[in-house]
């Protein structure tokens, strides 16, 4: 087999991949459209006509194989949310340890402002003269 022929059916079938993707993709977005109010579930916005396209599926077990007739599994959020949620790491509960957002809890120890408050006991405000 010809390295033209392999590049063909490799690109051939990650085509085919793509488009059914697209087309599950479209399926249970326009199943959750017909089904759940166009109102973002997190900050309660409205959607509708060319706004609509800002509303995107949630899947609250982070499961996108997961799509059930009756829409149990999605919650309509706006991009934003949606982003949103993802970034502060309320999908941690669903990664573990493998979060892609990691938080840092230790403290260096530095305190900024530490003995200030001896500094200033012994100063007193200056005095102001009306001329």
């Amino acid at each position: 087999m010809k390295k033209n022929d392999k590049d063909e059916k490799l690109s051939r079938f990650y085509d085919e991949l793509r488009r059914e993707r697209q087309q599950t993709h479209r399926s249970y977005r326009d199943r959750a459209l017909s089904i759940l109010p166009h109102v973002c579930a997190l900050c309660g916005r409205e959607f509708e006509g060319k706004k609509l396209r800002e509303l995107t599926v949630h899947h609250k077990d982070h499961n996108h194989d997961n799509n059930p007739a009756d829409g149990s599994n999605w919650e309509l959020l706006c991009m934003y949310c949606h982003d949103e949620l993802h970034e502060r790491g309320d999908d941690a509960q669903w990664y573990g340890d493998s979060s892609p957002v990691k938080k840092n809890n230790t403290q260096s120890g530095f305190k900024a402002f530490e003995g200030l408050d001896k500094l200033l006991a012994g100063k007193r405000k200056p005095e102001i003269k009306d001329g």
